[in-house]
């Protein structure tokens, strides 16, 4: 006899969505069973946000340690020649990795939430199958997120391989290749070219993170260029000769060329995880590849929620958060709605960059008449402290009534400038505010308060 439990709420994965909305369920008093094949913390906790930015740290340490034993360094340090031990610095991320989602483990289980270890099986919107064992729910939540594109003329395997391969490396190849120019590709491939590989990036575009305004991604293109990273614009992948270890590509002009490398990593972005548990039992609308959801991420059956990566883009764990959050307080009776002003985009490549809100061309597009001012880093004592001399911070503005619609930076460490750019647009701040508000001494802050003192005219430093 088939082994049956009764819930409130049910949860189909455990990533930074599934298990935000079983936090705040539990906290909330709402009987919650969450569900998770693989391990808590999803693809960002495991395979993404955090092992990348763990990788990415430990290249930036050994490129600049190299620098120390070159000698090359201005700061007048000088190292013995550097070394690096790949495994213990991936059983550093690791250990990263293993208190981030026992972490995880132990505020579910403080919060009266039961994990069900398992591969859920949906058969209607009230029950799901978990490895035999049947749940039967009032509300369910669908947090599945995404996976990785598979190319079809280079499916992953031995020498082919995603990002969940590269970031738990056992050796640096000599050669590497990444097919994609996206923020993926460009964080992977540069923290490779860091840790000693000769690195080409494959992009069928004209140009890197094409995603991304052209004048913000420019001072990263230098430093590409600068690390020694080919990168072959405009060229399209042909597939992959075992026989000769070599990844075949067709440039702009149709000419084929052959890539000889060890490894090929694929990053052309990420897909809804809509198969291969029955979710089409429910007959959903869709949007394209992904569930469609309303502005409380109720999808076109009551009380089917659907979450994160599974609805779309933007494809954030922070967006996720956020909704899963909003979903357990709005079956606790509260009234929610997710409609944020701006999403925070970052992209950790060297060097980060950060978007939010509209960029000037959005702006433009949206028939807004917007002012535009960029302050530079090179005028920003702390920058300099910090050996960047590159990059800039730029504010959107309504000419009108100065409203900040878009805040965009790229330079050393912006990405933690992109909670300050959230909130003012949240809060619906203007020029004057931020231009108003006194920024402390010497940090990269100072140059988010003279880009709004441009805009209005005066900026005190250029």
């Amino acid at each position: 006899m088939q082994q049956t439990q009764s819930t409130t709420l049910l949860i189909i994965g455990g990533g930074p969505g599934g298990y935000v909305a079983a936090i705040r369920a539990g906290q909330l008093g709402i009987p919650t069973v969450l569900v998770e094949g693989q391990e808590l913390g999803g693809t960002c906790l495991n395979v993404g946000c955090i092992p990348s930015k763990a990788l990415i740290h430990v290249a930036e340490q050994f490129h600049a340690t190299q620098a120390y034993s070159g000698g090359r360094s201005p700061l007048g340090i000088q190292v013995a020649q550097a070394t690096l031990d790949i495994a213990k610095s991936v059983e550093w991320k690791d250990g990263i990795v293993d208190r981030l989602t026992t972490g995880v483990a132990g505020l579910l289980k403080k919060n009266g939430v039961e994990v069900l270890r398992g591969w859920a099986k949906i058969i209607d919107g009230k029950n799901v199958d978990v490895d035999g064992v049947r749940v039967q729910c009032e509300h369910l939540l669908l947090a599945n997120g995404s996976q990785t594109v598979e190319l079809p003329m280079l499916p992953f395997g031995g020498p082919i391989i995603s990002s969940t391969e590269a970031l738990a490396p056992t050796s640096i190849p000599k050669r590497l290749v990444v097919v994609g120019a996206g923020y993926i590709g460009l964080e992977l491939g540069i923290a490779y070219r860091k840790l000693g590989a000769e690195v080409t990036v494959v992009e069928a575009r004209d140009r890197i993170l094409p995603t991304y305004d052209r004048e913000l991604t420019q001072p990263v293109a230098e430093s590409v260029k600068a690390l020694g990273i080919n990168v072959l614009l405009g060229h399209s992948v042909e597939g992959f000769d075992a026989a000769s270890n070599s990844l075949k590509v067709r440039d702009p002009q149709g000419q084929s060329l052959s890539l000889a490398t060890e490894q090929v990593l694929v990053a052309v972005g990420r897909k809804p995880r809509t198969q291969g548990w029955n979710l089409e039992t429910l007959a959903l609308a869709m949007n394209g590849a992904a569930i469609r959801v309303d502005s409380h991420c109720q999808t076109s059956m009551r009380n089917v929620w659907a979450i994160g990566d599974l609805t779309g883009e933007p494809m954030l764990a922070h967006r996720a958060m956020a909704q899963g959050e909003m979903v357990a307080e709005l079956i606790a009776g509260k009234h929610r709605e997710f409609n944020p002003t701006a999403i925070a985009a970052v992209c950790f490549t060297d060097p980060e960059l950060v978007v939010v809100g509209k960029t000037p061309d959005e702006a433009k597009t949206a028939g807004l008449d917007c002012l535009v001012a960029s302050f530079p880093f090179a005028a920003n004592g702390r920058a300099m402290t910090l050996e960047s001399r590159s990059g800039f911070v730029r504010v959107v503005a309504r000419r009108d009534n100065h409203l900040i619609v878009g805040w965009q930076a790229v330079g050393v460490g912006v990405s933690e400038l992109a909670a300050a750019f959230g909130q003012s647009l949240e809060m619906g701040a203007r020029l004057e505010d931020i231009a108003g508000t006194i920024h402390a001494h010497p940090t990269l802050g100072e140059a988010v308060q003279e880009a709004a003192l441009k805009a209005l005219g005066h900026a005190l430093h250029i």
